[in-house]
């Protein structure tokens, strides 16, 4: 993967490059699933979470908790959701927005005061086109797209996930990409376009 594909990952609707991973320990929680999906979310989290060389914990100190995933029919269920409205800023338009939009997912950050991610939330709604995929697959997909803030374009022509024979799994490509995104001598935030060679160089070495 070259310097100008990586960028691709990254780069902002407005053209600009905007790169974060996680400052902290992930500590997940997931609503709205049976036990069996709830192992199989958590993981898949564990599993990426691993492989960037990242972490887990068991709570955050200040959050508590600091992935939140929640899986619903329908989005007024969210408006029901005590405290929701005062942890995400203009909660009841965004609903709106998604509503009209007949959105399945969404995800949004939350980022510290250096601009790594310190908190997630992750929206799923369970329409006929999630109901129609595995649960693993959605698991290790929608655990692939909180590891960074990827751009909106980043999977619309392919996702991250691949055939392997009978199996799906990660893509080599955005495998290679995550474990280099963490690597400790890569920023933890980065808006320069530069950032998308080094992590290419990175690849290219295969030390990523």
């Amino acid at each position: 993967m070259d310097a100008d594909r990586i960028e691709t990952f990254f780069k902002t609707s407005d053209g600009a490059y905007r790169f974060a991973r996680w400052g902290r320990p992930i500590v997940p929680v997931v609503f709205g699933v049976e036990e069996a999906t709830l192992q199989t979310l958590k993981g898949a989290i564990e599993a990426v979470v691993a492989l960037a060389g990242h972490k887990m914990a068991e709570t955050d100190p200040e959050l508590g908790a600091n992935l939140l995933f929640f899986f619903f029919r329908d989005w007024d269920e969210l408006a029901e959701v005590k405290d929701l409205d005062q942890l995400i800023p203009d909660f009841a338009g965004l609903l709106g927005r998604l509503k009209a939009a007949e959105a399945n997912s969404y995800r949004l950050f939350r980022f510290d005061e250096a601009g790594a991610i310190k908190a997630s939330f992750v929206f799923v709604r369970a329409d006929e086109e999630m109901l129609a995929l595995p649960a693993e697959d959605l698991a290790l997909s929608e655990a692939v797209k909180i590891i960074l803030v990827w751009s909106d374009a980043a999977f619309k022509a392919h996702g991250p996930l691949a055939k392997a024979g009978e199996t799906v799994v990660l893509r080599p490509d955005i495998a290679g990409l995550i474990r280099a995104a963490y690597e400790s001598v890569m920023p933890v935030v980065s808006d320069d376009k530069s950032h998308a060679l080094r992590l290419a160089a990175r690849i290219g070495d295969g030390l990523g």
